[in-house]
């Protein structure tokens, strides 16, 4: 096939030798098959977003660090540049989040390296070798679906344990392979101690794959494990080998208003009795 003009810098730099074939192409990006020696990879190519996107993307972006003062003020104020650098951020995050939950036990691609603005990594197969298919385009027996379920959970809770959630998790990002579910598609990646709406987008992930293999194993459709995993989470108790129930009970009890309130204002006296120390400190 004639090479897109996005791979063409990587055949000359002998990153890849030859483009076999379009994969698959959506709103941020184009995934091609590819050879690199003897191994066939994929190359995931991604498209320049016109403004309306970034607005879209806004929630997913509350959290992430930005390189310094100067790129934070453009990307603030929509520059140019700034869009450039929110741009950049939002490719460069799947490619740290890959190699980062990677390294954390999750079941995702491996990377090979993000070159000219291209992220080539593993180009995951069933077992005849051809591309896996997606979560929802196979059919499962209720054993496998609960079992789909149960690893899945444990790779949520795992990228959890590495600070990060998918975002955006669903029957059409995770691939089945011999082994087992991949999960794939990570540029809105979310960093689960910065934002605000990070337990939204963990109940969203869970819930998701909770439907989809509930069609198979009804049972599934009623457990709880996104507020249970931000619990064990939030206490900082959870660990990528936690054994989750899938249940969680809501703690119905009354907050004690007076205890909270008093608490504050000890904080507060400590705090003023410190400041007047240091000053007392600055005059002497």
């Amino acid at each position: 096939m004639k090479t897109p003009p996005g791979l063409q810098a990587l055949i000359d730099d002998g990153v890849i030798d030859e483009v076999i074939r379009p994969l698959k192409s959506g709103k941020e990006a184009a995934v091609y098959v590819v050879r690199a020696g003897d191994e066939i990879r994929c190359a995931k190519v991604y498209k320049d977003m016109r403004q309306r996107s970034f607005q879209a993307r806004a929630q997913y972006q509350e959290g992430r660090k930005v390189r310094g003062s100067r790129e934070a003020r453009a990307i603030a104020n929509s520059t140019r540049y700034g869009r450039r650098e929110q741009e950049d951020a939002w490719k460069n995050t799947e490619v740290d989040a890959l190699y980062r939950l990677a390294d954390a036990g999750v079941r995702v691609p491996k990377p090979y390296g993000f070159f000219n603005g291209v992220l080539v990594m593993e180009l995951v197969t069933d077992a005849e070798g051809h591309s896996a298919p997606r979560l929802g385009e196979v059919d499962l027996s209720p054993e496998t679906a609960r079992d789909y379920h149960a690893f899945l959970m444990n790779q949520i809770a795992r990228m959890l344990c590495a600070g990060l959630i998918h975002g955006d998790l669903s029957e059409y990002n995770v691939l089945v392979a011999p082994h087992g579910p991949v999960i794939i598609d990570l540029p809105q990646a979310v960093d689960a101690a910065g934002n605000n709406g990070a337990l939204a987008m963990l109940e969203r992930d869970v819930d998701n794959i909770g439907a989809c293999l509930g069609r198979f194993a009804p049972e599934l459709l009623a457990t709880g494990h996104a507020r249970e995993m931000w619990a064990l989470f939030e206490s900082g108790e959870l660990r990528p080998d936690s054994a989750l129930s899938g249940v969680f009970v809501v703690d119905e009890k009354p907050a004690d208003v007076d205890a909270v309130m008093d608490a504050i204002n000890d904080a507060r006296a400590e705090a003023i009795i410190r400041q007047q120390g240091r000053e007392a400190a600055e005059a002497a």
